[in-house]
């Protein structure tokens, strides 16, 4: 077992600082800043179409309706109505394009997440729980949907809205534009320290939430819901996600309170504002101020409730975007992931792979706090060859086979493929050289023809049937009423152990790899089953190199060399008549496995 594996890996230092953090989110958005351009332009047009209204009013009450000029009058209505309708044009036109940009870099950061987990190796998703994985990409991403669709062109918009708003209403008197900006920097402070608040309780929400995903992904799978049912869990795991549910709701109702009452203050005190400009510009008269004209007074009000919507926007985006920041930081750190099996800058490719694997002086250690795995490997499989490799639970003999395909990297020493290490093999010739059929066979919920063809997309239907013979499953398949096209259910649920395994043969033998590996794939099974399966297993392996992970020794009599390992050491070596001369601890398991058959026959 690997050390912590309830936590998933968290990279060390992933609070890079809010600076850098922004940088890497901008980065996300630089393939597409020449639609963001064209955003720009669209905010900056309808922010200056929308400013002129005002102006147009206070022409209309100071000059065209005093002096009764109905030309004029008809003119700076037209003007009001068509700089209503642009601004609305402008606003869906930005809106469609941002959008698109901001999904686009949504589907980017989907697909960088995805592709930086499929390059993790092995050992990461031991220690992962399923359901943090899908909540990353789903709950995280998804969560900032707001931000990268709408918020960033929000701030533009309403950043541009305010600076042109404020030029005008100076432009129209600046003593009540001092008074109207009394109060703003205090409103700055505050929508900061809401937005510091969310952001801690987003943080945490996430996480409960990614707790939540895992509890459903593994209750609620057939192998869960079989496990909750015959152990009579159901109630306790239901007690249990409604104790994770309640949680949320708690920080649900905190991250949408946290700071209303605050921001509640701040709309009331700019709701107010008029009121307070209207008293101000009596008072200034009263007291012999200069007089301002009814058309300038409403303009600026008018100027002033244009400037309240997208300051409290501005506030509130400010807010969403702290909120967002959790999320990014959450993502981040999955695409921050150190990827440890690699490709070789100028990897080797082979066209033909003989199939000859050599373990040369293997060691091998999870991490360094924890003991040898393998130890002073030494094995030599010839193309063609059979090994096989037996022992005790927890003897390396699963890890050894997982050195071949490279879903571990050695520690030390080296394994082969024809004479070139693995690790300085393309991906492509690993994959095409090598197939694995292991004890824990994974189907996709798709029809059976849709799973073998994972292995061979372009294979045709008489490959499958031919595929199917080979593995003693056709017969089968084909009394099914819908034959190929069966859905095998959830992990295969649909089918038996040994027919699962024959499926997960024929998808081997679709791909046709000269180096096959067999790790405990008869281990589950009952005695009838096994004799199919063996016999199906017997096919696939004929002018193959066969490293067999091996649980009962009578399916690996006939291996060409057979090895035994004990506490990660290859302690014996030989055929199986040598190892049963030797008597050692092969033949103390061959015992073994005698009296288990005595007792269940």
């Amino acid at each position: 077992m690997h050390p912590d594996e309830s936590a998933p890996w968290i990279p060390p230092g992933t609070d890079p600082g809010q600076p850098r953090q922004v940088r890497r989110i901008l980065k996300l958005f630089r393939p597409y800043r020449g639609r963001l351009a064209v955003v720009g332009l669209l905010v900056g047009a309808a922010s200056l179409v929308s400013v002129a209204t005002p102006f147009l009013l206070k022409e209309i009450l100071d000059t065209a309706i005093p002096e009764g000029r109905t030309g004029l009058l008809s003119l700076l209505a037209l003007g009001m109505i068509l700089s209503a309708v642009l601004t609305s044009v402008f606003g869906v036109l930005q809106t469609l394009i941002s959008t698109t940009v901001g999904q686009r870099v949504m589907h980017d950061l989907r697909t960088a997440v995805y592709g930086r987990l499929q390059r993790m190796s092995l050992a990461f998703f031991t220690r992962t729980r399923t359901g943090e994985v899908q909540s990353r990409i789903a709950n995280d991403i998804g969560g900032m949907q707001a931000t990268v669709t709408s918020t960033a062109t929000s701030l533009v918009s309403n950043l541009t809205s305010v600076v042109a708003t404020i030029v005008a209403m100076v432009a129209l008197d600046w003593r009540l534009t001092a008074v109207s900006l009394l109060l703003l920097p205090l409103f700055v402070w505050i929508s900061r320290r809401v937005g510091r608040e969310r952001k801690k309780i987003t943080t945490q929400r996430q996480k409960q939430m990614a707790v939540m995903a895992a509890t459903v992904t593994e209750s609620l799978s057939v192998s869960g819901i079989l496990l909750g049912r015959t152990m009579g869990r159901a109630d306790s795991l239901t007690k249990s996600f409604a104790e994770e549910s309640e949680g949320l709701v708690d920080l649900e109702v905190r991250s949408n309170m946290a700071g209303r009452w605050r921001m509640a203050v701040i709309s009331i005190v700019m709701a107010a504002m008029p009121a307070f400009i209207y008293w101000t510009a009596g008072l200034a008269l009263r007291f012999g101020g200069p007089a301002i004209s009814i058309g300038t007074l409403v303009a600026f009000v008018s100027l002033q409730q244009g400037l309240f919507r997208p300051t409290v926007s501005l506030l509130s985006t400010g807010v969403q975007i702290q909120t967002s920041l959790a999320l990014f930081q959450r993502i981040f750190e999955y695409l921050d992931l150190p990827i440890d099996i690699t490709e070789p800058e100028d990897p080797v490719h082979l066209d033909e792979v003989k199939g000859e694997i050599r373990f040369e002086d293997v060691e091998f250690h999870y991490d360094d706090k924890s003991g040898p795995i393998l130890d002073g490997i030494d094995i030599t499989v010839p193309a063609g060859g059979s090994l096989a490799v037996v022992g005790p639970t927890g003897a390396g003999k699963s890890t050894l086979s997982h050195l071949v395909p490279r879903l571990y990297d050695v520690t030390g020493g080296r394994v082969t493929l024809d004479g070139v290490d693995v690790r300085d093999l393309d991906f492509d010739t690993l994959a095409r050289a090598i197939g694995v059929v292991s004890q824990e066979t994974y189907l996709f919920h798709a029809s059976v023809a849709d799973n073998l063809r994972f292995a061979k997309p372009d294979a045709t239907d008489e490959e499958l049937h031919t595929a199917a013979k080979a593995a003693q499953i056709h017969d089968h398949i084909a009394s099914l009423p819908d034959g190929y096209d069966t859905i095998v259910g959830e992990r295969g649920h649909r089918f038996s152990g040994g027919e699962k395994q024959r499926l997960a043969i024929a998808r081997t033998i679709l791909r046709d790899p000269p180096v096959l590996i067999l790790d405990e794939a008869t281990s589950a099974l009952d005695t009838r089953t096994e004799h199919a399966v063996q016999e199906a297993i017997d096919a696939l392996s004929a002018g193959r190199t066969t490293l067999t992970i091996a649980h009962r020794l009578s399916t690996i009599r006939g291996a060409d060399q057979i090895v035994v390992l004990d506490s990660g050491r290859a302690v014996e070596r030989g055929t199986h008549e040598e190892l049963l001369e030797l008597g050692g601890r092969y033949a103390a398991l061959v015992r073994r496995d005698a009296r288990l058959e005595t007792t269940g026959s």
